[in-house]
């Protein structure tokens, strides 16, 4: 019997819990500098929103929501430095991994509906156009410009910089990537900042910024208000092209998916474990990315029966555990037995009688005697007719086949074999000949009896 607790303590509630981790996270020296980076963004964003309802800039505003968004990154770099310090638990088998995959998913969401959200106040502001004052339009750009730099490059972010390499190109990098390949070619010095591909976090600082301080030149020129609302359409578009494929990745991976670059890599993987030596069959394999470049996979290998299980699982362990680190393997083996058949002569001490019928095979019937089923004679030249009884073939041994039939003595029943003579003379065999006629069969030697009977030679009830 387990312990008898008389006073049960209190649960805590979700915020409890939650106090309880965020000690745990803040805990490792590492988290104080994010800790920090997380206190300047929100300080940053709220001189930046003040400073847009000030000047009555969409385009301050979009580029003030990279700086939240910023903030968002600098969260799912926490909850990264929690899921390496929390350990698997019996409820959670595979750890915590997704849960940093899930806050990539949610912070590139979140950042497509703020796009989306900037699109709908652009679209109004093109039928009534509001003026713009550039007091400190260029200083919020320039400050919101740093802090973002600043945090990408000084923070880093083990989730983010996984997608942002994992994932396909947006539109933007592609486009920046033709310009780069110009460029390099006549400075090649610039290929190790430009290519392969830049970083889509600094490009897109670097895109919003540029954008604004062209609002900025031609409002403060010409007093064409109209820009700021297309400036802040193309970084609301940038945005979106940005967050998006790295949405579409950390959502297949939220979907258990297979990557495809590794799928080749698994197909032949498989195929060197089902050449081992006991394996017969490897199946139901399922493969699926447990978290950012990692992968979990279980699978069934079937082996001989006379394979040693924990041999053939350390090789396939061996051969898996290059490209998928949590492998589930069932070993099984074979199952399928076949019936015992003996032909030959059998020795008397060799099977025991009792258990089990000798069924004489006889040899064919002569082709000249005439089949009773056809009516007509059977020629020596001719194939035998469609529905002959004389199918096995000619000297066949008797075969021995094993008796797994339990028989319910006791019972006041009788169980043994009736005699074929006595079916066929009552003229049961065929239903309108009589006791005169019988029944012809193809076999010569057909014997008078079939195992054993206690009731032989009596009329039967």
């Amino acid at each position: 019997m387990g312990t008898i607790h008389l006073f049960r303590k209190p649960q805590r509630s979700f915020f409890g819990k939650l106090l309880q981790e965020f000690r745990l996270v803040a805990a490792d020296r590492r988290s104080w500098k994010i800790l920090l980076f997380g206190a300047i963004n929100l300080t940053c964003t709220g001189f930046l929103l003040m400073w847009c309802s000030s000047t009555n800039s969409i385009a301050l505003t979009a580029y003030t929501y990279l700086t939240i968004f910023d903030l968002f990154s600098l969260m799912t770099c926490l909850i990264s430095y929690w899921v390496m310090m929390k350990k698997p638990s019996p409820v959670y088998s595979f750890g915590f991994e997704r849960l940093e995959v899930l806050a990539v998913f949610a912070s590139t969401v979140l950042a497509q509906l703020g796009a989306l959200f900037i699109l709908k106040e652009s679209a109004e502001r093109f039928l009534e156009q509001p003026e713009i004052h550039t007091g400190r339009l260029l200083v919020g750009t320039f400050v919101a410009l740093s802090f973002n730099l600043f945090t990408m490059l000084s923070v880093r972010n083990k989730p983010f910089a996984y997608v942002s390499e994992a994932a396909s190109t947006s539109w933007l990098q592609e486009h920046v990537a033709d310009l780069s390949r110009s460029l390099c070619g006549i400075i090649p010095g610039l290929s190790s900042i430009f290519l392969p591909r830049m970083n889509p976090f600094v490009l897109i600082d670097l895109a919003g910024a540029f954008a604004l301080c062209i609002t900025y030149m031609l409002i403060e020129i010409n007093n064409y208000f109209a820009v700021d609302t297309a400036s802040a359409i193309a970084i609301a578009l940038m945005t979106f092209g940005t967050m998006y494929p790295m949405s579409v990745y950390s959502g297949k991976v939220l979907l258990q998916t297979t990557p495809p670059h590794v799928i080749g890599q698994l197909d032949k993987l498989i195929r060197e474990v089902s050449t081992l030596d006991g394996v017969l069959e490897v199946r139901n394999e399922h493969f699926w990315t447990l978290g950012f470049g990692t992968l979990a996979g279980s699978v069934h290998v079937r082996i001989r029966r006379d394979a040693n299980e924990q041999m053939v699982l350390a090789h396939v362990t061996n051969r898996l555990y290059t490209l998928v680190s949590t492998l589930t393997v069932q070993i099984f083996k074979d199952d399928w037995i076949r019936p015992a058949l003996l032909s030959g002569p059998v020795a008397a001490n060799v099977l025991n009688f009792s258990d089990h019928h000798i069924i004489p095979m006889p040899p064919l019937k002569s082709t000249d005697d005439s089949n009773p089923v056809t009516s007509t004679p059977n020629k020596p030249s001719s194939p035998p007719p469609e529905f002959s009884f004389n199918t096995p073939g000619k000297n066949v041994n008797p075969v021995i086949l094993l008796n797994t039939q339990t028989r319910p003595y006791g019972l006041g029943l009788n169980h043994g074999h009736t005699p074929y003579s006595s079916i066929l003379n009552q003229g049961l065999g065929v239903p309108g000949i009589g006791a005169s006629q019988g029944l012809r069969t193809g076999f010569t030697n057909m014997p008078s009896r079939y195992g054993t009977n206690n009731r032989i030679g009596q009329p039967r009830p």
